[in-house]
């Protein structure tokens, strides 16, 4: 019997495929497109899903429902001891305070991760879960490590259009009707719970500097004018265009030399808040 299993959700950005490479298990999140239930990666795929982002339809994000989470967790216990699941940051769902409210009823089984992350920087999370795991640790103390270093990382995207950020509220209509006539590009930041506005620029090339800006700024912040290149991942992510991301991936892997690096689309459940064409770069401290 396996001693530890982990368990994330899809917008981890770690695809069904990759999960039976790892050895970990992947809820797909729920989308209502014009009110018809999707699952992401199962019944719907990234092309769908911005080809319908782009016709205008009505997309709305969901969270999985908690019997989809409790038969996984009850076929999983079946060949492992415990559970560590690590669902989005709490700030930005609820599916992470209603699996804690789901966990209550296993006696200390599973244990719910709420160390605030989302995208590349989740599945850097799951993936170092898997590896404590693997190398006996317990779910209780994987659960402690990840959320005793929840705040060493950050992530900053900057969007094509401020279409989705209007219709969420985010910014104002005449915000947003100003910011596309003078190309602005608002940059924003997750770090710990929320998603919020960072800093602004005129166009898509200073935008992109000042993530990269900020990034360095961070990684000087946290450790030293010399950062050791084998204590911090850095990653890209994207909505949209990989050939665009893969250039963007070009400029971070030549501003941060030697560090680990990868690159993912962003999330769907983000891309419905931020729509297409985005960029971000993440750094996230390496545990293991």
């Amino acid at each position: 019997m396996g001693k530890v299993a982990v368990i994330t959700d899809s917008n981890s950005g770690i695809t069904q495929n990759q999960a039976e490479e790892y050895g970990i298990y992947v809820l797909p999140m729920p989308f209502y497109i014009d009110e018809k239930l999707y699952f992401e990666d199962i019944t719907l795929t990234q092309e769908e899903f911005y080809k319908k982002l782009g016709e205008g339809v009505d997309i709305k994000t969901s969270q999985p429902a908690p019997g989809d989470v409790l038969d996984l967790w009850n076929k999983v216990l079946t060949d492992h001891d415990e559970i560590v699941h690590i669902p989005m940051s709490s700030g930005l769902s609820s599916s992470c305070e209603t699996a804690h409210m789901l966990a209550e009823d296993f006696d200390g089984r599973v244990q719910v991760v709420n160390n605030q992350r989302i995208s590349v920087t989740q599945k850097q999370s799951v993936l170092e879960a898997k590896k404590l795991a693997d190398q006996g640790e317990s779910a209780s103390k994987i659960k402690d490590l990840l959320e005793e270093h929840k705040m060493d990382s950050s992530i900053f995207i900057t969007v094509d259009t401020l279409k989705y950020l209007k219709q969420g509220g985010r910014i104002t209509p005449a915000a947003a009707a100003i910011g596309s006539v003078l190309n602005i590009k608002p940059v924003l930041q997750i770090k710990g719970e929320k998603l919020d506005a960072f800093t602004k620029a005129r166009g898509m090339k200073l935008a992109k500097k000042k993530m990269l800006e900020a990034v360095e700024k961070e990684l000087i912040e946290n450790f030293g004018q010399t950062v050791d290149p084998e204590a911090v991942n850095i990653q890209a992510a994207y909505t949209g265009s990989r050939e665009e991301a893969q250039l963007w991936a070009e400029e971070i892997k030549e501003r941060f030399p030697g560090h680990k690096f990868e690159m993912d689309p962003l999330s769907l459940s983000i891309a419905c808040h931020i729509g297409y064409g985005a960029l971000a770069i993440a750094w996230t401290k390496r545990l293991v």
